[in-house]
């Protein structure tokens, strides 16, 4: 059984910075064998419809962005530590939301954006952006 935990959310003002992090426990794999995905839900969105705003491979590194967040989000992996961030910059309040980090077996070369192809999912973490 995988699992991960997000911290870092929290109240900033529009134009403020954060940093999430997401530490997984893994079993049969290890870390590096996993893509990781960002996820976030609006209120009135169902968790099962989400698409992947970021995610990055499990082996060489590459990252997707989709276009609201590319220039102002980072994401990055220590496979060392266990551990996926998400540099948030520039924040407005449209990012306001529950961000989740999940779990994909494998995307060595691409990772996926469809929010079924990931395996484990974190318990999320609420970011509200004030205006």
């Amino acid at each position: 059984e995988v699992q991960l935990v997000e911290s870092g959310g929290g109240l900033v003002q529009a134009g403020g910075s954060l940093r999430l992090s997401c530490v997984a426990s893994t079993d049969r794999y290890n870390f590096e064998d996993y893509a990781i995905g960002w996820f976030r839900q609006a209120p009135g969105q169902e968790r099962e419809s989400l698409e992947a705003f970021s995610c990055i491979t499990s082996s060489d590194g590459s990252t997707y962005y989709e276009d609201s967040v590319k220039g102002r989000f980072t994401v990055s992996r220590d496979n060392a530590k266990n551990t996926a961030y998400l540099q948030l910059k520039n924040l407005k309040p449209e990012d306001t939301a529950i961000y989740y980090c999940a779990v994909h077996l494998g995307g060595s070369k691409f990772c996926p954006t469809a929010g079924p192809l990931y395996d484990h999912w974190g318990q999320g973490t609420q970011v509200t952006v004030s205006s």
